[in-house]
Formats: C-alpha cells, sequence, structure tokens
C-alpha cells in the first residue's frame, strides 16, 4: 500500500526536484559569461595552427620540406615549393591548411625541425562556410580574428 501513495504522490519525483534544486542557488552556479569574461585555456590546449615568422627579418620559419604534411594522419596540409637557383634552397610558395578535417593531434607540429608550425591556444575557430576553414600562408601567418564583444 505504502508503495503504491509514493507511485500516486509521485514521491520519487519530487524528491528529485528538491535535490537539483538545492543546487540552483545562485552560491552554485559557476557560469562564465562568455563572450565578456574570457575562458582560461589548458597550457597544453591545442588549437588553430600558425605559421611563424623570423622576429627580425618577418620571413617566414618554413624551409618547404614537406615534414608536416606527411606526419599529417588526414593528409590535410599542402606545402608548395620552388628551388631558388641562386641559393640553391627550396622557398615556399603556398601552403594550406584545411581545418576542417583538422583533429588537432599535434604531429605536424612535432614533425617540424624549425619550429615554423604550431598548434596555437585560440579555440574560436567556427566559420559560417568551408571555405573559409582551408587557410593559406597569409591567414596561417597572420593567425585568427576572433571576434571582440562589446556588452
Amino acid at each position: 500500500m505504502r508503495k503504491l501513495l509514493r507511485k500516486i504522490f509521485l514521491v520519487d519525483l519530487i524528491e528529485g526536484l528538491l535535490v537539483t534544486g538545492r543546487y540552483q542557488h545562485p552560491k552554485n552556479i559557476c557560469t562564465e559569461q562568455y563572450p565578456a569574461e574570457r575562458p582560461k585555456v589548458a597550457e597544453r590546449y591545442r588549437g588553430a595552427p600558425r605559421l611563424n615568422n623570423h622576429p627580425e627579418t618577418g620571413e617566414t620559419l618554413c624551409i618547404a620540406c614537406n615534414l608536416c604534411a606527411l606526419a599529417c594522419p588526414e593528409k590535410l596540409i599542402v606545402v608548395g615549393s620552388e628551388r631558388n637557383e641562386q641559393t640553391r634552397r627550396k622557398e615556399l610558395t603556398t601552403f594550406t591548411y584545411d581545418l576542417s578535417r583538422c583533429m588537432f593531434c599535434g604531429l605536424c607540429e612535432d614533425a617540424c625541425p624549425v619550429e615554423a608550425l604550431e598548434l596555437t591556444q585560440d579555440f574560436e575557430l567556427a566559420g559560417y562556410s568551408r571555405a573559409g576553414v582551408i587557410w593559406d600562408r597569409q591567414m596561417l601567418e597572420e593567425g585568427p580574428r576572433p571576434t571582440r564583444y562589446k556588452h
């Protein structure tokens, strides 16, 4: 009889709602006000890729060795180069990175012998089209420009 009364009066449901209500007290809420307050990102977080430049000369550090493209399991990096006849060195002509397929594993970063490619802590990578997630050399050197919201 007692079991039937508990089912009729929804005692278990009410007890569950009371537990939920206790955790809804404003002192227990820890919501981040995202656009106004920037979240803290973990130190080892791997986000948007960047192609580094030499700090003094401004030239790219990439030597067009293609090791990043070979290390990528998704085959999303395309490196184009030409050999300079005067210096007899390969020079980077194109560099594309398809973020829509990237799983941010960091193997490309580890394979780079001159630390030209790195995964930064930028996490705002959403876009409105697929064309916006295929980054060329210029976009990789500049890095993402996240929208700064004002309230």
